[in-house]
């Protein structure tokens, strides 16, 4: 389900950068697959191979040494200035709407004593109803690296709230991912995102470094897409597109068609 547009995104198997905070592996034992062949996941086809192949066979580690990490996170693809704000405009398979804004705080929170910047997104209905409010917390490694250490997110539905889904690394097993590689390139190995066993699971993989694409606040070709998977919802495919300076500018889900979503960034504000 695309809600919090800045959710999850991250380090490519193909960039041993990745390494400079320390060990960060995850994996599946399957084979992994190319970036533009077919996949298909573990649900009602019955396959057991993944979308996306972490590879290290199921064992996910990552040392972190705060000492290496910056509040201040610049990365071209995720960069994210205090004060900045994206907003965006979702479209649901049953034809509902509802806006997402983000914005960067000044703000930090101390997450397995690293330093992190905090970042809040708020979706809302077509009535103006919150139906998500999320604080993400991120950092930079000394390689230009950035991780997702954990969010504290609260969905609304029909006057009851839930906070499933929230996730804090070095808390109850979870564990931070790289959201966004130093120098992201296309790769045929996936990434761990972020990592809480049947809670948070979500995958990446690079899988285009080039082209452009056209959204609602412009058209941008400095990009790369990312595609998304996770074994909590074995049968969703997402894929993002990311702009050099800008961050996410699209979404989409883009299978099963029955579910297809899509988010596009419609306002972009530069702080200051």
């Amino acid at each position: 389900m695309l809600v919090a547009a800045f959710g999850v995104a991250a380090g490519c198997g193909g960039d041993d950068s990745a390494d400079s905070a320390g060990s960060a592996s995850a994996g599946s034992s399957a084979d992994s697959e190319t970036a533009s062949g077919t996949s298909e996941s573990i649900g009602a086809s019955g396959s057991t191979e993944p979308v996306i192949d972490p590879g290290d066979e199921g064992n996910y580690t990552v040392d972190i040494e705060p000492a290496d990490f910056t509040s201040v996170v610049d990365n071209p693809f995720f960069p994210l200035a205090p004060g900045t704000i994206w907003q965006y405009d979702e479209t649901h398979a049953d034809g509902e709407t509802q806006t997402d804004t983000v914005e960067v705080l000044d703000q930090q929170r101390t997450v397995m004593g690293v330093s992190t910047i905090v970042v809040h997104d708020v979706a809302k209905d077509a009535d103006g109803t919150v139906v998500e409010d999320t604080y993400d917390w991120y950092a930079q490694d000394s390689a230009g690296n950035v991780w997702y250490f954990g969010e504290d997110t609260t969905s609304y539905d029909e006057g009851q709230s839930s906070t499933e889904g929230s996730w804090e690394g070095g808390v109850a097993g979870a564990l931070p991912g790289i959201v966004m590689p130093a120098d992201p390139a296309v790769s045929e190995t996936g990434y761990r995102q972020e990592y809480l066993a049947g809670v948070a699971e979500d995958m990446g993989q690079v899988i285009a470094d080039s082209g452009s694409i056209t959204v609602p606040v412009g058209t941008f070709d400095d990009i790369i897409r990312t595609r998304e998977w996770s074994p909590v919802e074995p049968d969703i495919v997402e894929e993002k597109v990311y702009a050099s300076g800008v961050g996410v500018v699209h979404e989409e889900t883009v299978s099963p068609a029955d579910e297809h979503e899509e988010v596009a960034l419609t306002s972009f504000t530069l702080p200051g």
